[in-house]
């Protein structure tokens, strides 16, 4: 089954499934494999950041508003249809939209993100060089970073919270992100019963 994964700059990309996405992101992101799955995750988004998704798009023709999320879902599930129906090996490296709503800087971002894909494997070979590098101040990682270092953690609700990110974006960072980063979290229950997340030391 195909698993779509959006980022927080609107760059969709198409995967052959769950642990392949997972494998080949670094950054926060949101999984989908329907429309109605869509239309679940952008019922909140601001329309400003519908409208730029949509104009993100290569090929199709801008536009300054939807009547409704679930019809911004709909026009976006239909037009990235071409990924999905893909062979596995073109739909694995496949990649459109940008955050922004300009198209040719988009594609050109776009392609950017697509090398890095296609050389995954390198980045692998890499990861334990960064097992040391501490992450850039202020960054959405070293926000995370500096949670799971408390002596009991974070929860799952707190991370949500803090990051205004969804319950499977927070899964996703931990299981992609802070592996490839060299972190190990530790993932456990919490005595009232809250998934809570922590560094090992």
């Amino acid at each position: 089954m195909t698993i779509f994964t959006i980022d927080e700059q609107n760059n969709i990309t198409a995967f052959a499934g769950q642990e392949e996405a997972t494998a080949a992101n670094t950054t926060p992101f949101d999984t989908f494999g329907s429309e109605r799955e869509l239309a679940e995750l952008v019922a909140g988004w601001p329309a400003v950041r519908l409208v730029a998704l949509w104009n993100s798009l290569p090929g199709v023709t801008p536009v300054k508003s939807f009547k409704s999320p679930k019809a911004a879902a709909t026009r976006v599930w239909k037009r990235i249809q071409g990924l999905a129906e893909a062979p596995p090996t073109v739909a694995r490296k496949a990649h459109v939209g940008a955050g922004s709503p300009k198209g040719a800087p988009a594609q050109r971002k776009a392609a950017q993100k697509h090398k890095a894909v296609k050389h995954a494997p390198k980045g692998r070979k890499a990861a334990p060089a960064r097992d040391t590098a501490a992450p850039r101040q202020g960054s959405k990682t070293a926000q995370v970073v500096a949670m799971l270092q408390r002596k009991n953690g974070a929860t799952l609700a707190e991370i949500v919270e803090k990051m205004g990110w969804q319950k499977h974006t927070v899964r996703g960072f931990m299981a992609g992100a802070m592996k490839k980063a060299g972190y190990h979290v530790e993932s456990f229950k919490s005595a009232g019963g809250q998934r809570t997340y922590r560094l090992n030391r």
